[in-house]
């Protein structure tokens, strides 16, 4: 079955490229996109979606970053024959599915074959790959320029198709890559999301397996020894990469906001978002915004409790993360980790 799906998405993509591969390479953004950026479960889904209810923008669909080499010809027929293939719900939380809805663009890539940290997700037992490109040290010359040749071509292929509107795009890899994104799209804007990292930690253990079980050729068999110690090495490459290369940005073209203020206060943090970032006039937009959070009301996030040795583990490991954005541990906590920390 993968080499029929296999030869039918080679034959369509050289199809799509006859027909559209030249307006592609001629398309040009009229405006930088906006990124969003932030760890794994740290709250980019949630701003996503909440972003792209203004209408003046454009995204990547689930579609589109499945299908990056056919979209163009298939979004209009394959969504609505293969709805089956669609969970209704995300297999590591409670948030909605669907072909249409905002997608990371991080798996266009991978679909196309570009250096991922993503191509782990194909075989979960086999060593992790590309970890370099979560903070862009060390990649290889002919692996960095693949990897920026399929970021900016399906960029544009998705422009393309929205008419030209400006982009909202999200992944979490690109969280430790701000230097290489405002290279390829000058003057691109970013929207960094934090979250209490002991609640981060949590959902990301809980996120691998379910992503790996759902996506992969193999069914896990790691230890959560080993997991551990991939996804606390994963977030120190990635805020390695943030907390040096967000200092190139001018103040205009970054935006920090928290979890907590967004799920608190949704409306609020929205309009400061479009002030600090210039969005426009949010009043354009507020109605489908405040019709959204109504949505969102009954959404009941997974609840997680680490034990005291455990919350002590991740702040050590990730103290960066704390101090950089204002988190403690509870004081209990606190208190035991400061005194072990000889600081």
């Amino acid at each position: 079955m993968i080499i029929w799906f296999s030869m039918a998405n080679s034959l369509a993509w050289r199809l799509q490229q006859l027909l559209f591969g030249q307006k592609i390479e001629r398309a040009k953004l009229k405006e930088p996109p906006i990124f969003i950026i932030g760890h794994w479960r740290s709250g980019t889904t949630l701003l996503h979606e909440y972003l792209v209810k203004d209408r003046r923008f454009a995204y990547p669909t689930t579609f589109q970053v499945f299908a990056p080499t056919h979209f163009l010809l298939t979004d209009w027929i394959l969504p609505r024959l293969l709805w089956f293939i669609i969970p209704s719900k995300r297999p590591m939380d409670n948030m909605a599915t669907g072909f249409e809805r905002p997608q990371e663009d991080e798996f266009s890539l991978c679909a196309m074959g570009a250096p991922t940290p993503y191509e782990r997700m194909a075989f979960p037992n086999n060593p992790p790959v590309y970890l370099e490109f979560l903070n862009m040290q060390d990649c290889k010359a002919e692996d960095q320029s693949a990897f920026e040749a399929a970021l900016q071509w399906f960029v544009k292929a998705v422009s393309y198709k929205s008419g030209g509107r400006r982009l909202i795009l999200k992944s979490p890899p690109h969280t430790g890559r701000i230097e290489t994104l405002r290279r390829l799209f000058p003057n691109a804007k970013f929207i960094h999301i934090c979250r209490d990292p002991l609640e981060v930690y949590s959902s990301t253990m809980r996120l691998w397996p379910a992503l790996d079980r759902a996506q992969g050729f193999q069914m896990p068999k790691y230890s959560d020894e080993w997991l551990e110690s991939y996804v606390f090495d994963c977030g120190r490459r990635m805020y390695e990469g943030y907390l040096e290369q967000s200092q190139l940005l001018p103040p205009e073209d970054l935006m920090e906001v928290r979890y907590e203020d967004l799920v608190e206060d949704p409306l609020g943090t929205l309009k400061a978002i479009y002030e600090a970032c210039d969005l426009g006039d949010f009043s354009e937009t507020q109605e489908s915004m405040e019709a959204f959070i109504r949505t969102q009301k009954s959404y009941q996030p997974n609840k997680h409790r680490l034990d005291e040795s455990k919350s002590q583990r991740v702040y050590q490991e990730w103290r960066v993360y704390f101090d950089r954005f204002g988190y403690a541990l509870p004081q209990s906590d606190s208190i035991s980790a400061t005194a072990s920390s000889g600081d």
